[in-house]
C-alpha cells in the first residue's frame, strides 16, 4: 500500500517550468498559466483533503462554469481542505505535453493532477466525455477505475450528465447526483476520516465503499447489470452489503445559505460569458416535457432579493465586471423579479452596470421589466424560446404559448425601440411532422409583419436559431424515440428554403441550425449503459478531443467506432437513439433517484402523445410528481416583503 500522499516531506512540485518552455509554441498559452483575480493557491503541506476540480472543456468555456466556480469556492473556504481547477488543454499543447512528458496539471499552482485525493470532473453535456479521458491519460491515472490503486485520485463525476453516468461507469471511481455544495463537503469529510486512521484501513476499496454506503454518492463498481437476451436490461443490482438499491439526490433547500461564489474568477484570457453572474433561483415548474434540467432540479428554490442585493454588490466590488447575469432556468419567473431589476438598476445607474437574463419566456415578458434590463446597459435582442412551431407541437411538449401571445410580445418589443428578436425552436420533438417544423417560417414572417406594422419601419430583424431535440434521462420524453440524421437535416433544409426563399420578409430573418449529427451522438451517450463506455474509448483512441466543438466532431469517426466496440452485444447506435422505449422497460439510470417518481413521469408522456398541457404546479395544485414528499419539503418562494437594499446608489 502506497503511502506517498501521508507523507508531508515529499513536496509536489509545480510543472510549470517544463510547461513554460512549451507555452511559446501554442495557441493562446495565457489560457494556462492562471493567476486570476480571486484564483486560490493554498499551501499543499496544510492541508489535508485536496482536491482538483475540471470542467472538461476548454479554459473559455470552463472558467465561466458556475457549478465549478461555486465548489472552487465552498471547499477553498474550508480549512485543511484545498482545491484547484484544471481544464481540458488543446490539442496543440497536448502534443507536447506528451513529447515532454509534463503531466495534466491545475492553472493554479501547476500541480499534477494526480497528486490530488480527488479528480472532480463536472458535466453539463456528454460530449466532454472524450476530454475526460484525454486528461485523465496525460495525468497518468488509468482510464478504467478497476485498474487503479491508491497513488490515484478518486474519480468523481457531478454536473446534470451524471444523472445518467452509466456510458462512463468504467471510468468513475463515484458520482454525485444533484447540487454539489454540502455534497463536497461531506465526501471530504469521510476522506478525512480514512486517511486520519492508522494505515487506511480497507485501502482504496473501503473509502469508496464508506461513500456508496451514505445513499448520496453512486460507486458503479458496487452494482452489477444484468441483461436480457434482446440487449435490455434486466436490473441493476448492488453487489455489496449495506450498498443501497438506489442512490439518492442532493438537495440545497436554503440558497441564502450558500451564497456563492463570493469571489467570482475574473479570467485572465477572453471566455464566452464576460459577466458576474448570481444564481436567482433553482429548479423548475413550468413542466417542459424536454427539459431534463427542469426536471431535475425540483423543486423551486428561490434566493431572496436581499440574497441577490448582497451577492451582486460584492461580486462587483471584487471583480469590476460591468454586466450581472441573472441566472436560472427563467429567470424572469422569479416572484420578485420586477423589484430585483429595478432596485439594481437603481443602484448601479451612476456605474452604468448592465443587467441581463439569459433568455426570456413569452409569457413572462413585460417591457416594464425588459426597460429595467437595459436600462443601464446596451439594448441588445431579445431571445424567446417557443421550442416548437405549431400549437399542437407546443401542446405535446407542454410549452403553453400560443402565436398570439409570442406575436403580442415582440409587438410590445418592437413598439418600445427594440430592433431584433432571437427565436429558438428545437426540431425532431416527439410527433412533430413536417407541416409543425414548417409552421417556424410562418412564425417568423408573421413576427417581422408586426414589427414592421408597429415601427413604421422595415429595418428590423428575427433570427430563427433551430437545435436538434436529444432525449434525455429522467424526463417524460425518456422513452421517445430520437428523430434520424437523415430525416433531421431534410427537415431543416425544408424550413431553410421556406425562410429564404420568401422574398417580402425573407432577408429580414436569419437562420441558424445545426445539423442532426451531433445530437444524434449525444443521445448515444444520454441513454446510453455501461456497454457505451467500450465506443467512448475507441473515439478517444482514435482521437476524439473536444466533440462538443463542431470543428473538431466527427460523426463518422463514432459510427466506426460504435460499429467496432458494439459488435456482438445485439445493440447498436440506432438502438439507444431512434428505438421508442417500453413502460416496463429498466432504464440505465432507473436506480439513480432524482426524485421524480417513474409512473408520473410515464403519464405525463401518455399526456404528452394525447396532447394535454399541464399547468405549472407552483401557481396550482400539486401534480403528485414525487419530488416535494421524498424531500420533505415544499416549493420554496416568495414574495419575501423585503425591498432590495441599500437603497441608496452604490458607486464602486
Amino acid at each position: 500500500m502506497s503511502t506517498r500522499k501521508s507523507l508531508p516531506l515529499m513536496p509536489v512540485e509545480s510543472v510549470f517550468p517544463r510547461l513554460e518552455a512549451l507555452l511559446p509554441h501554442v495557441q493562446k498559452p495565457i489560457q494556462y498559466v492562471g493567476g486570476e483575480l480571486n484564483s486560490t493557491v493554498k499551501d499543499w503541506d496544510a492541508s489535508d483533503v485536496r482536491w482538483a476540480l475540471m470542467y472538461p472543456d476548454a479554459y473559455e468555456v470552463g472558467l465561466p462554469n458556475q457549478g465549478v466556480m461555486i465548489l472552487y469556492e465552498v471547499l477553498n473556504e474550508r480549512e485543511g481542505v484545498l482545491a484547484e481547477r484544471t481544464y481540458s488543454v488543446w490539442p496543440d499543447l497536448e502534443a507536447l505535453m506528451r513529447e515532454h512528458g509534463v503531466p495534466q496539471f491545475t492553472v493554479d499552482a501547476h500541480r499534477p493532477v494526480k497528486a490530488f485525493d480527488v479528480f472532480g470532473l463536472s458535466f453539463s453535456t456528454e460530449l466532454g466525455y472524450t476530454n475526460m479521458l484525454t486528461a485523465l491519460d496525460l495525468a497518468g491515472i488509468p482510464l478504467l477505475a478497476a485498474d487503479r490503486t491508491e497513488d490515484d485520485p478518486i474519480v468523481l463525476a457531478g454536473g446534470h450528465a451524471a444523472f445518467n453516468p452509466e456510458p462512463i461507469a468504467d471510468f468513475l471511481d463515484a458520482a454525485v447526483v444533484g447540487d454539489g455544495e454540502q455534497a463536497v463537503l461531506d465526501i471530504t469529510d469521510i476522506i478525512r476520516a480514512w486517511k486520519a486512521e492508522e494505515g487506511r484501513p480497507g485501502g482504496r476499496d473501503e473509502l469508496l465503499l464508506r461513500l456508496a454506503r451514505t445513499g448520496n454518492v453512486y460507486v458503479p463498481r458496487y452494482y452489477d447489470v444484468e441483461y436480457l437476451a434482446d440487449g435490455r436490461i434486466a436490473r441493476v443490482v448492488p453487489n455489496r452489503p449495506g450498498v443501497p438499491w438506489r442512490v439518492s439526490k442532493h438537495t440545497v433547500m436554503d440558497l441564502d445559505e450558500w451564497p456563492y461564489p463570493k469571489q467570482p474568477l475574473v479570467p485572465l484570457a477572453e471566455t464566452v460569458h464576460e459577466r458576474m453572474s448570481v444564481e436567482i433561483f433553482r429548479g423548475c415548474t413550468r413542466g417542459c416535457r424536454f427539459c431534463q434540467a427542469g426536471m431535475i432540479t425540483r423543486p423551486v428554490r428561490e434566493r431572496s432579493i436581499t440574497g441577490i442585493g448582497e451577492m451582486v454588490e460584492r461580486g462587483l466590488k471584487a471583480t469590476g465586471f460591468e454586466e450581472v447575469g441573472l441566472l436560472s432556468l427563467s429567470s424572469a419567473d422569479h416572484t420578485e423579479i420586477g423589484d430585483i431589476a429595478k432596485g439594481l438598476a437603481d443602484r448601479y445607474e451612476e456605474d452604468k452596470v448592465g443587467l441581463s437574463l439569459p433568455s426570456t419566456r413569452v409569457d413572462a415578458f413585460n417591457i416594464d421589466l425588459a426597460n429595467e434590463l437595459s436600462r443601464n446597459g446596451r439594448r441588445s435582442g431579445l431571445t424567446f424560446a417557443p421550442e416548437g412551431g405549431s400549437e399542437r407541437l407546443r401542446k405535446v411538449i407542454n410549452k403553453m404559448v400560443s402565436e398570439e401571445d409570442l406575436i403580442r410580445t415582440v409587438a410590445t418589443a418592437y413598439g418600445n425601440g427594440w430592433r431584433q428578436v432571437k427565436l429558438y425552436f428545437m426540431a425532431g420533438l416527439p410527433t412533430e411532422t413536417d407541416e409543425d417544423v414548417m409552421q417556424i417560417a410562418e412564425m417568423a414572417k408573421n413576427v417581422i409583419a408586426k414589427g414592421r406594422e408597429v415601427t413604421g419601419t422595415n429595418d428590423i430583424r428575427c433570427t430563427v436559431s433551430i437545435g436538434g431535440f436529444v432525449p434525455k434521462p429522467h424526463t417524460p420524453f425518456q422513452w421517445a424515440p430520437q428523430l434520424g440524421v437523415e430525416e433531421t437535416d431534410a427537415r431543416l433544409l425544408k424550413l431553410r428554403d421556406a425562410i429564404r426563399g420568401d422574398r417580402k420578409y425573407g432577408r429580414n430573418i436569419g437562420y441558424r441550425y445545426h445539423d442532426g449529427k451531433p445530437g444524434l451522438i449525444e443521445g448515444l451517450l444520454s441513454r446510453g449503459d455501461r456497454r457505451v463506455g467500450a465506443v467512448i474509448r475507441a473515439v478517444y483512441e482514435d482521437g476524439g478531443r473536444f466533440d462538443g466543438w463542431r470543428e473538431h466532431f466527427s460523426y463518422d469517426r463514432w459510427i466506426r467506432c460504435a460499429e467496432t466496440a458494439l459488435a456482438g452485444t445485439g445493440v447498436d447506435v440506432a438502438w439507444y437513439t431512434t428505438r421508442e422505449r417500453q413502460y416496463e422497460e429498466v432504464l440505465p439510470w432507473d436506480h439513480l433517484d432524482s426524485g421524480l417518481d417513474k409512473d408520473w413521469l410515464w403519464e405525463d408522456w401518455q399526456d404528452a402523445l394525447e396532447e394535454v398541457e399541464v399547468d405549472d404546479c407552483r401557481w396550482t395544485p400539486c401534480f403528485d410528481c414525487g419530488v416535494c414528499p421524498q424531500l420533505d419539503t415544499q416549493i420554496q418562494i416568495g414574495p419575501t416583503g423585503k425591498k432590495l437594499l441599500p437603497l441608496t446608489v452604490v458607486n464602486q
